[in-house]
């Protein structure tokens, strides 16, 4: 992956330099078209070059981001200037890679740089809605407000963040709970039953049979039961990392009931507020749905805003071009070209935010009503297999 520096024209004419990583000169420019810029020139750095050091500063989680956000904001309002600030959350910072942070950003500011254009030599630990956003900010003068916004997006993105990972915890544990118990049972339960079984004369029914090979498998093989569970997480992962694999998957997911509601409601949730946080902050509505675009990690979803923005770019309206996609639900629809019309659309998409949280918190309960019945189905299938597997051939003996 190399980092190139690019020369762009906005459709306004307005130029509008930065930096961007992309494995050829090609993706490059494709990566500055897909952002509606008018490409100019296009500079491959050297290794680090335009960078501020600070290998140690590797990534930074969701409530570190939201921590310096939060405390420079703070700061800020309270008229201390900007190097005085980030010198403070350097000392006093609880996170270790907030201070290496706050400490970069320092060294930056006092080269030169403004604090967007040291943010967005960070893309991969910022993002680029929040590189976006803050250059919006410091150029239409409003950074405390933006830094506001900003901070309510970061907070949004991780309640639905929670919301979802609560939901699927429960039925994680459940089956971690049920492949443990399974292992027991294999490895200790039905080899201390293999002399009684033996002893009986006759040939085992099949279950049982197959759980005393396996379990005198893993019991002598023991190292495959980590090795296996690696291989499995590490093919998980790297299936999601592979793009023909991904694309699959999230074409699966949009297409299974309920699941593909949560998806949906989750993204819907993510690109309105962008694209709302993004037109208030005063930046132009083509941005703002490129940047809107990038909260969309389903590749089909990803791909259907691809058309918006490009019907957008031949003039359509932003209703108009969001209808192209056909993706958005009426609702949503009708509430942007409502907004349009009446000059609210701002205001109207925070309506349509909300309307979609409530969605989204009604199909999570859903959801987890649903995954209940469904785990005491599953530990019940278990608990039948196991059971039949070990009393089968007592039920044989007592028979005869």
């Amino acid at each position: 992956m190399a980092r190139f520096e690019y020369l762009a024209k906005k459709w306004n004419g307005e130029e509008v330099k930065g930096t961007l990583d992309a494995k050829s000169n090609v993706e490059a420019r494709v990566k500055v078209k897909n952002m509606g810029y008018k490409l100019v020139s296009l500079r491959e750095l050297t290794a680090n070059a335009g960078a501020p050091k600070g290998g140690s500063l590797q990534s930074l989680s969701l409530k570190e981001k939201i921590d310096f956000t939060q405390t420079f904001l703070t700061l800020n309002k309270a008229g201390l200037p900007i190097i005085e600030s980030l010198i403070f959350i350097e000392k006093d910072a609880a996170s270790r890679q907030v201070r290496l942070l706050a400490q970069e950003i320092k060294k930056q500011i006092i080269s030169g740089y403004t604090l967007s254009d040291t943010i967005s030599k960070y893309p991969n630990l910022f993002g680029h809605v929040y590189i976006g956003l803050a250059k919006a900010g410091e150029d239409s003068g409003e950074i405390d407000k933006t830094f506001e916004r900003l901070i309510e997006l970061l907070k949004k993105q991780g309640d639905i963040k929670g919301k979802v990972v609560s939901a699927l915890t429960y039925p994680a544990f459940v089956v971690l709970l049920a492949i443990a118990v399974v292992l027991v049972m294999l490895m200790f339960v039905f080899p201390a039953f293999k002399d009684m079984f033996d002893q009986q004369g006759k040939e085992l029914p099949a279950i049982t049979q197959f759980c005393i090979d396996a379990g005198e498998f893993l019991k002598d093989k023991w190292m495959c039961i980590p090795l296996g569970a690696i291989a499995i997480v590490g093919t998980f992962m790297y299936l999601l990392r592979w793009e023909p694999s991904r694309r699959k998957m999230d074409e699966l997911l949009l297409k299974i009931p309920l699941i593909s509601d949560l998806v949906k409601a989750a993204a819907f949730s993510n690109f309105l507020t962008v694209l709302q946080i993004a037109y208030d902050a005063g930046i132009p509505i083509i941005e703002c749905l490129y940047l809107s675009k990038t909260t969309l990690s389903n590749y089909v979803m990803n791909e259907a805003i691809k058309i918006s923005i490009k019907k957008m770019q031949a003039g359509a309206h932003l209703s108009e071009s969001l209808k192209a996609a056909n993706l958005f639900p009426k609702m949503i629809l009708f509430m942007v070209s409502t907004g349009e019309q009446s000059g609210r659309l701002g205001e109207l998409m925070e309506q349509s935010v909300k309307q979609i949280d409530q969605d989204l918190d009604n199909i999570i309960d859903t959801l987890g009503k649903l995954i209940e019945p469904i785990m005491l189905i599953f530990i019940g299938v278990i608990v039948c297999f196991l059971a039949l597997s070990l009393y089968l051939p007592l039920f044989q003996s007592y028979g005869a």
